[in-house]
This record gives C-alpha cells, sequence and structure tokens, in this order.
C-alpha cells in the first residue's frame, strides 16, 4: 500500500504544480516559496530543533500556547514551524515573527521529504489537529524522530475518508509516539483506525488555552463607545461563499426592527476581503472596511473587518457572534474566541470542525444552533432585543471555557518525557 501511495503521489504531482501556480495567482508572494513544497529551501544550520506542524489559520490559532510554552521551557532549542498554506504562514509571522523559523512542509513524496529532515533535524516533531502522511511518519521512525499528534481530533468525515486507506493509516500511526486527543470520542476514532491504544492520552482541547490577546477588551470597549454603547452590533465571522449573503440578509431583517444595528462582518479568506466589500456596496449598505477606516463610525449598517488574526477586539465589542463555516458543510470555525469573551454564540448545523466544543457549549445554553440561513435573522433579532438571554448565555459560554483549561500544560508534561527519553 505504501509503494502504491507512493507511486500516486509521484503521479499526482503535476496536478500539484498546476496547484501551486492557481494559488500564486491568488497570493502574489506564494510564488517565490514553491521550491520548499519539494523540500528545497537554505538549510538554517542548526539541529536538535522542536518542530511543529501546523496546517492553516485555525492550526495555528490553536497551536499558539504551546509555542508559547515550547519557547520558555526550552529555550535554547530551535523551533520550526511548517505549513500549507499563505494564510497559515502569514499568521505565523504576525504571532512569531523572526522568533522561529517557518518554512512551507514538503510534498509527502520521499525525496522532498527527506531533504526537509536533513535541513531541520528535528529531535521532536509536534503534529496539530489531523495530518497522517505516510512516508513523512516512516521517515521520522526512520531516523528515530520522536512524533506526537497533539491537540488530535478526528471527525467522523475524515474517517469515512481515511477508510479505504484503513492499513495504510494504522501503518502511519504506529510510527507515532504519543497521541494527545481532544476527546473521547476523537481517542475512539483514532482507535477504529488503528493507532495503539497504548499511544492515546485524551487531553482535552488546547483551543480553551488561547490567550486572549492584550488590549482586547479595551480596544473593544473604545469602539463601543465612539458609536454609541447601546447600539446593537452582531458580527458574522469566518464566513464563507454564501453565509456573506445569509448574514447580509439577515442584518436586512434586523434592520427594520432595530434600525441603528451594526454588522461586523469577517470573511474566511483574504483572497475575498474585495469581493465580499463590492457585493455590500452593491445592496445599498453604508460599509466601512478595517484596511481603509480602522473602526466602524456610527454611520456604518456593515463593516467589513478585512484583515487576519484582528477578530478578538471585534468579537469584544459585539453583543451577537456567528461563527461561520457552519451554514455551509465546512465543518465551523472557533467558537472559543467569543464564548472566552463572554459572547453569546450562534452555529448553523455543520460543526464537525468543533464538535464536542460546540455541543458542550449549546448543552450548558452558552450557544444556539440555527437551522438554516432563513433562521439567522430571527436568531439574531431575538438575542439582540433580549438583553437578559444574552447576559445568561455570555456567563454560560464563559465558564465552558474556564472549565476545559488546561491540556497545554498535560501536553507539555508527554512532551517532556519523551525528550527525557
Amino acid at each position: 500500500m505504501r509503494y502504491l501511495y507512493t507511486l500516486a503521489m509521484f503521479l499526482v504531482t503535476p496536478v500539484l504544480v498546476l496547484r501551486l501556480l492557481a494559488r500564486g495567482v491568488r497570493s502574489r508572494p506564494y510564488p517565490r516559496r514553491w521550491p520548499e513544497r519539494f523540500g528545497f529551501f537554505r538549510s538554517p544550520g542548526f539541529s536538535g530543533s522542536v518542530w511543529v506542524h501546523a496546517v492553516s489559520v485555525g492550526e495555528v490559532n490553536a497551536a499558539e500556547p504551546l509555542i508559547k510554552a515550547l519557547r520558555r521551557d526550552y529555550p535554547d532549542a530551535p523551533l520550526v514551524i511548517t505549513t500549507i498554506t499563505p494564510t497559515g504562514t502569514a499568521r505565523v509571522h504576525q504571532l512569531f515573527g523572526d522568533s522561529v523559523f517557518h518554512v512551507y512542509l514538503p510534498y509527502d513524496l520521499p525525496f522532498s521529504v527527506s531533504r526537509f529532515l536533513n535541513r531541520v533535524r528535528p529531535r521532536l516533531a509536534l503534529i496539530v489537529e489531523t495530518e497522517i502522511w505516510p512516508n513523512l511518519y516512516f521517515a521520522c521512525r526512520r531516523r528515530g524522530i520522536p512524533l506526537m499528534i497533539v491537540n488530535a481530533r478526528l471527525s467522523e468525515r475524515s474517517m469515512r475518508g481515511y477508510r479505504p486507506f484503513r492499513a495504510l493509516a494504522r501503518s502511519a500511526l504506529r510510527c507515532v509516539r504519543q497521541i494527545a486527543a481532544q476527546s473521547r470520542t476523537d481517542a475512539a476514532r483514532y482507535r477504529l483506525l488503528g493507532a495503539d491504544p497504548q499511544q492515546i492520552v485524551v487531553t482535552g482541547n488546547m483551543k480553551f488555552d488561547m490567550l486572549i490577546p492584550e488590549g482586547a477588551v479595551a480596544d473593544g470597549a473604545a469602539m463601543r463607545n465612539h458609536w454609541g454603547p447601546r447600539r446593537p452590533v452582531w458580527m458574522a465571522a469566518s464566513t464563507h461563499e454564501g453565509e456573506e449573503q445569509a448574514a447580509l440578509e439577515a442584518h436586512l431583517q434586523v434592520l427594520t426592527r432595530l434600525p441603528d444595528a451594526l454588522l461586523l462582518l469577517a470573511p474566511r479568506h483574504p483572497e475575498r476581503f474585495r469581493l465580499i466589500e463590492n457585493s455590500v456596496r452593491s445592496l445599498g449598505f453604508s460599509v466601512g472596511t478595517r484596511s481603509a477606516d480602522g473602526t466602524p463610525s456610527p454611520s456604518n449598517q456593515v463593516f467589513v473587518i478585512d484583515a487576519m488574526g484582528q477578530l478578538m477586539p471585534f468579537f469584544a465589542a459585539a453583543d451577537v457572534a456567528f461563527v461561520g463555516g457552519s451554514l455551509v458543510p465546512i465543518g465551523g470555525h472557533n467558537v472559543l474566541e467569543p464564548a472566552a469573551l463572554s459572547i453569546p454564540v450562534l452555529v448553523g448545523p455543520h460543526t464537525f470542525n468543533f464538535e464536542e466544543i460546540t455541543r458542550s457549549l449549546i448543552q450548558q445554553g452558552g450557544a444556539e444552533l440555527v437551522r438554516d440561513s432563513s433562521q439567522l435573522g430571527p436568531d439574531v433579532l431575538q438575542l439582540l432585543r433580549d438583553p437578559v438571554k444574552r447576559e445568561r448565555m455570555g456567563l454560560a459560554a464563559q465558564q465552558v471555557f474556564e472549565r476545559e483549561r488546561g491540556a497545554v500544560q498535560r501536553i507539555m508534561q508527554m512532551i517532556d518525557t519523551l525528550l527525557q527519553e
């Protein structure tokens, strides 16, 4: 199976190159770094690094407290962070600057993987959430590099996707020393996929250990004072294609009852920022944007947050937060950012990426489920007109967030043990 997999990877390499070309059109700096996807980059000149792989923005955000703990406890160990997407790369630079060595993860081709490992020379590999690359995993085992999957998550959808390749996935997972699972459900799915039960420890979700950026709450309060503290404000965050239209239609319904209401709209992908801004203007809304205006003005009906990694002050300024990727079958995004700030949360029916967290928030009363796009407007309006319910939901959300903290400390104990060995 592994040889067939490797052959398939070589055969699809031309398609991968075409994808690089397409992505290079959308992200201009990206073409300069294409060689990294095949393991070609200047060696940083160190050895004994700790390597963390985080696919994109969400995984980088989840790994932030762990990376900071590694920097604190192992200050002499070079830190390598790999990503796959340009947005993940931008987030790494925003959070850590030049204090870490960033490179794109190479495609899972034997020679590319070998070149990558020869250059970064890790003494520990940490894979965040769900990334099973057989050639990479086998190469780590062959070189004696301890490999951990941290904040390990395996949705039902991913489980079905791996099913035709279960034998290969099982062999790859047996190269892993430890799997730090987010929940008992994730642990059970890893066992079904073939991981050794002795490898798996339920540590909780690192996203509960996220740090609220310094000044986020004060910045949110300053914005509210600017546009009027009594003004009804709701936020549609990390939205995907189809969800912006749903949010704007919902906002039209809100405006019929609350004519001074403000929608903070934060699309997920930077390449869609301009498109969304133009769409909002074409519908006749009074629009502001983060890039042009900084903060919303009292005259804005919709404010487009066309910036990455800057959502927390806006969550802090909102009365209600809808978290996107959930009205469309993307799987949902991080509901913990508003929960940490005691903001009531609304989500659509597709939340398999945050299955346990979302279920817990809903069960404890910190979040509510929006059945479909037609229900978004009535649900937002109902919450904006009921401050008592908002306060109750916000308190419940914040309690769930505080109760589940501690995963990073548990994972660091496992890392300490591996490095001592």
